[in-house]
């Protein structure tokens, strides 16, 4: 790890919390030594000025500065040993990181189950070019965290672990970077601080360089789209908030007037309660929509040798890679007040690695975002770097029949006439429909969604009914997958549709299963086989063939 690393992981809370504890005793701390190393030399108690007046006033000065010299000394020595005792090792088959001289503490992530790298730059680590590498397991709280390192060698890192995760066993032949990712590893603690410091600086004027990465993103998001979203869809919390400060305010006014108030008294009473609930409905209505945008300032998506990149963050910029195999759920959808702007967003579900308070976190849910916000071609390039075997034709016919829905020769298995009720205006739209590889399934009206569910990695399907829906024959249907932001239930489908989504399902599952090596992408090229593209891809999504059962009539 580098040397400043025990600096960043509370050695500058420790820090400030030591700042501030001296300074409020620091009476009794000066008191403290004189009277164990001057106890007939002057009686400090007597002294009213300050203790700095003090320590002068009495020749002191070489006392107190061999007291904060040994503050600092201790400091120092206790940031060794916790920089000393931290270590990690990339193996073959595992990351494992151990730390503590006498709590010791380890932590493994298996490759064959690392779910994504990613590298975290917090903006205080970015001035001195230090970042975090979160090597994403597959279990919760499995991540393992190697923090901090030099950028340079953080990329190297992760680099690493990628090429083993993906089942190759060799080094790739061309140079990964210039001379500072050489050296990144090796030197002084003295080399590790300049060299670090000198690439955080560059860093922070010319980027990072990233030498896998194709030359530039595939979606570029303006500046304005992106807070202009953001500000529309935080019109929803205006009128959240809002509506408490209304109501509050209309029965502060009536209980006012009931009780005789006068004019004077009730207007001193509306602008406090103003105060006092407007001034923090509004900084969490702000607080909310700038973390929003400051998460998805500098996005980048791009392929890479080793899954997708994703790069996002104004003060703290987190780079991700999600390996091919490890994308679980796709969905594309659009709020009702997007519509008129034409913006969609992208979601996945993956496994995060990390334990169920985090993953609802707002920042977790960030890395489940792969477009923030995006036009229908951004998102079709998205869509094109995570199934990379699509065609042209196969992307159009899942926007216009999946996406926009439904069309007059909808292949989709959608609710019966009988239940539109449950779903009265989106009934047309709410349906399922198997196509080599993947699970569609599409709903919504106000908030238009298409989700895609890769068969090759899905646990299972399930169809329930309770006594209403036995009564009225329909279904209900929830394919089994990792937890995220993708819904993968529908409600009210003809029995015989749930019962034909189950049949079809498994048997598109098996092939699926099959031919899906994507979770080991880098075997064939350590076998010597020809050079495949850039991203392995999971099954790819056809046009909608026939079902191959009769739908039964809708009454």
């Amino acid at each position: 790890m580098h040397p400043l690393t025990p600096l960043f992981k509370g050695g500058l809370v420790l820090i400030v919390v030591a700042g501030i504890v001296i300074s409020n005793m620091r009476d009794r701390i000066i008191n403290f030594f004189v009277q164990r190393f001057a106890p007939d030399e002057v009686d400090y108690t007597d002294y009213p000025g300050d203790p700095v007046d003090w320590v002068l006033a009495n020749n002191l000065v070489l006392l107190a500065l061999l007291i904060v010299v040994g503050v600092v000394v201790a400091f120092i020595i206790g940031f060794w040993v916790v920089w000393r005792f931290h270590q990690f090792r990339i193996t073959g088959s595992h990351v494992e990181v151990r730390k503590g001289m006498l709590f010791r503490s380890q932590r493994r992530a298996p490759l064959d189950r690392v779910q994504g790298v990613n590298l975290t730059r917090p903006f205080p680590a970015r001035l001195i070019g230090l970042a975090k590498v979160e090597v994403v397991g597959a279990g919760a709280d499995s991540n393992v965290d190697l923090e901090y390192l030099a950028t340079a060698k953080a990329e190297s890192v992760r680099a690493d672990i990628l090429r083993l995760a993906s089942g190759a066993r060799s080094a790739r032949l061309a140079a990964a970077g210039g001379p500072a990712a050489a050296s990144a590893g090796h030197g002084g603690v003295r080399e590790q601080l300049v060299g670090s410091m000198n690439a955080g600086v560059a860093g922070m004027i010319e980027g990072v360089d990233l030498a896998d990465v194709a030359p530039e993103s595939v979606v570029k998001i303006p500046t304005g789209r992106l807070v202009g979203s953001q500000l529309i869809s935080a019109a929803l919390w205006v009128l959240f908030f809002g509506g408490i400060f209304v109501v509050t305010l209309a029965a502060a006014y009536f209980g006012m007037t009931a009780d005789g108030e006068t004019g004077v008294e009730i207007v001193i009473a509306m602008v406090g309660i103003s105060l006092g609930m407007g001034i923090p409905l509004v900084i969490a209505v702000v607080g909310i929509t700038w973390a929003q945008i400051s998460r998805s300032l500098r996005y980048s998506i791009a392929p890479t040798s080793n899954g997708i990149r994703l790069t996002f963050g104004l003060l703290t910029t987190i780079t991700e890679t999600l390996p091919p195999g490890r994308i679980f759920a796709v969905s594309v959808s659009q709020s009702l007040l997007w519509r008129p702007f034409g913006w969609w967003t992208v979601r996945i579900n993956r496994m995060t690695g990390k334990s169920a308070s985090q993953a609802q976190s707002s920042s977790a849910q960030q890395f489940n975002v792969v477009l923030p916000v995006g036009k229908r071609a951004d998102v079709e390039r998205v869509l094109e770097l995570i199934f990379p075997d699509i065609t042209a034709e196969q992307l159009a016919h899942l926007w216009e029949h999946g996406v926009i829905g439904a069309a007059s020769d909808d292949a989709f298995r959608t609710v019966p006439r009988r239940a539109a009720w449950r779903h009265p205006f989106s009934w047309k739209r709410h349906g399922w429909a198997v196509v080599p590889g993947a699970l569609l399934l599409r709903k919504g009206w106000m908030w238009r969604q298409l989700a895609i569910f890769p068969l090759a990695r899905m646990q299972g399907i399930s169809v329930a009914q309770g006594p209403i829906s036995r009564a009225q024959n329909v279904a209900s249907m929830q394919a089994h997958t990792v937890t995220g932001p993708v819904s993968a239930t529908l409600s009210a489908l003809e029995r015989d549709d749930a019962q034909a989504l189950i049949d079809e399902v498994a048997r598109a599952a098996v092939d699926a299963v099959t031919s899906d090596h994507s979770h080991r992408w880098g075997e064939q090229d350590a076998a010597g086989s020809a050079p495949q593209q850039p991203v392995t891809p999971p099954q790819p999504v056809a046009p909608y063939p026939p079902v191959t059962s009769p739908a039964p009539e809708q009454n």
